[in-house]
């Protein structure tokens, strides 16, 4: 299928031709897309199906930080169906003009931890969080420490845009502490904390997975308790 698109590369836009083989509902409509503003990484298209395809036409709360054009959310309404609520962060007041039905913007910084915790109090746990936020690395760390407590259990919460932890205008940098990035690779050790020896808290007792795509991390959160191992089976038997 050839299908005209502008990208970028570099903070710069162009316009080309290329072509693309649509795997999902996601591509289809971005490609199709003549509603509101949506740009995205064409290969962020697979993961959201992969992650999301599970909560589609269900009663399901969405979160996403970072509204910029509105047409993410406009996406999102489509592709989860009626029954879902969607919820969008933005720090510009003027983002308020993308509301409608099933879509409800809030008007705050993915930082502050009074607006961020008066706004769940409204509205309560959401089964999914997408930060398209600041891109920030402060802002990235502070999100996830405040809201993912408020992810439901078998909820993803999902960063993109995290190739900002590389770069030194966001706070970022190969390997500097305190990225996204960095924070993320601490948690790799929480997950293993019985074989690492160290204290449970929060995250080692509410996260099962770390997923790593370029530009992408998602944590996957479900209860966990202490790993057991066991065997079966007769040692002698030949």
């Amino acid at each position: 299928m050839k299908k005209t698109i502008t990208s970028t590369n570099c903070g710069l836009e162009e316009t080309r031709e290329v072509d693309v083989i649509v795997k999902n509902e996601l591509e289809e409509y971005f490609l199709n897309n003549e509603k509101r503003y949506i740009s995205k990484w064409w290969h962020y298209f697979e993961i959201y199906d992969r992650y999301f395809s599970q909560f589609k036409n269900k009663e399901i709360k969405i979160l996403e930080i970072g509204i910029y054009g509105g047409g993410s959310l406009q996406m999102w309404k489509n592709y989860f169906g009626e029954n879902a609520k969607i919820y969008g962060i933005d720090i510009r007041p003027e983002c308020k003009k993308f509301e409608e039905d099933g879509i409800e913007i809030h008007i705050g910084s993915q930082d502050d931890p009074v607006f961020l915790n008066n706004l769940m109090k409204e509205i309560g746990e959401v089964d999914l969080i997408i930060d398209d936020g600041s891109h920030i690395n402060q802002h990235q760390i502070a999100s996830f420490n405040m809201l993912f407590p408020h992810l439901k259990e078998n909820g993803f919460y999902l960063c993109e845009d995290v190739h900002t932890s590389y770069w030194p205008d966001y706070g970022g940098g190969l390997r500097q502490p305190y990225t996204f990035i960095e924070e993320t690779k601490n948690v790799i050790d929480k997950l293993n904390y019985v074989h690492a020896n160290i204290s449970e808290d929060y995250i080692t007792n509410n996260t099962y997975s770390i997923h790593y795509y370029d530009s992408i991390v998602i944590f996957e959160k479900r209860k966990m308790s202490p790993p057991w191992s066991a065997s079966t089976g007769n040692v002698d038997v030949v």
